[in-house]
């Protein structure tokens, strides 16, 4: 049985609730990324997509006497997250079901472990076809 803990990126850039957005969009184009975990001391206390960025900077936009806007002001704090032992189906089943682009990785004390994306499953998938693909041409060799 395949877990998350397998296919899950390690290496997650991620944001302080404290700092600002102008923070948040350069990572996410440095990196070529759409989701930011955000933490405080190494606990996930919220995500934020490149959709949020969007929609705060459109709203942000319409009043440009607001206030800067930080990390905290625009994070899903209530994020669904998964363990590292979580079976890889049942991980799958709720980024289906929930239209999740992504699921943080904590381990029991909520520290952040990783962030199971559709990234991740995409390459998985690649490497799926690629194994079919090797075993029937092994099969027609062998006929």
């Amino acid at each position: 049985m395949q877990i998350v803990g397998e296919l899950m990126t390690r290496d997650v850039v991620t944001l302080k609730e404290t700092q600002n957005l102008a923070k948040a969009d350069e990572l996410l184009r440095l990196h070529r990324i759409r989701h930011l975990p955000v933490v405080r001391q190494d606990k996930l206390v919220g995500l934020i997509t490149h959709r949020d960025l969007l929609r705060a900077a459109a709203t942000h936009a319409n009043d440009p006497a607001a206030h800067p806007l930080w990390a905290a002001d625009i994070m899903t704090r209530d994020v669904k997250t998964v363990r590292p032992e979580t079976p890889l189906k049942r991980a799958v089943t709720m980024m289906l079901d929930h239209k999740y682009g992504c699921l943080p990785v904590v381990d029991e004390t909520g520290t952040l472990q990783g962030l199971l994306t559709e990234a991740d499953l995409v390459r998985y998938a690649r490497y799926l076809i690629e194994e079919q693909d090797r075993h029937e041409l092994a099969a027609e060799f062998n006929a």
